[in-house]
């Protein structure tokens, strides 16, 4: 997927953005004219991106699958970079459906745990995540960008100071 912006980042730096950073921030179309915006861990794995969630995120994509997700780091403006992906997103409703996804076997067993390990992720040595389809809103949802926009303000011409 190319990725766009006047300052953006390369494709390659995109990719390593999406592999290490642990907050996406997941847009939803809810009831009514609202926007549900929640921060959630995910994993980018096959051009995707993996989280497992509950609540009102995952009803709203029950009804409406389009969404938008952004990525960003640093919180002066000249140093600011993020990624911004518009999309769909699956809800993987049970184990059946856990289980057709090509990548989902390899976010749960590696990905997600190994990325999270020392945030509570694992035990024992193990870096496994166990999270499964349960209760009525438990989830893994799946979404697949169509396209995608990348900004890194360190880019920007530098203004001369007064």
């Amino acid at each position: 997927m190319r990725i766009n912006g006047s300052y953006a980042l390369s494709e390659d730096e995109v990719e390593a953005f999406l592999r290490e950073a642990k907050i996406i921030r997941v847009a939803t179309h809810g009831p009514g004219e609202r926007i549900n915006l929640a921060p959630l861990w995910f994993c980018w794995a096959g051009d995707k991106v993996y989280a497992f969630t509950r609540g009102q995120k995952v009803e709203n994509l029950r009804c409406n699958p389009r969404c938008t997700m952004t990525v960003d780091r640093n919180e002066r403006y000249p140093e600011l970079q993020g990624v911004m992906l518009e999309g769909s997103a699956r809800v993987l409703e049970d184990a059946a459906a856990e289980a057709a996804d090509e990548h989902l076997d390899a976010v749960v067993r590696d990905a997600m745990g190994l990325k999270y390990a020392k945030d509570g992720f694992g035990s024992g040595g193990s870096t496994r995540n166990q999270s499964t389809a349960m209760g009525r809103n438990w989830r893994w949802i799946v979404f697949t960008p169509e396209r995608g926009f990348s900004w890194d303000n360190t880019r920007l011409p530098q203004r001369p100071r007064p």
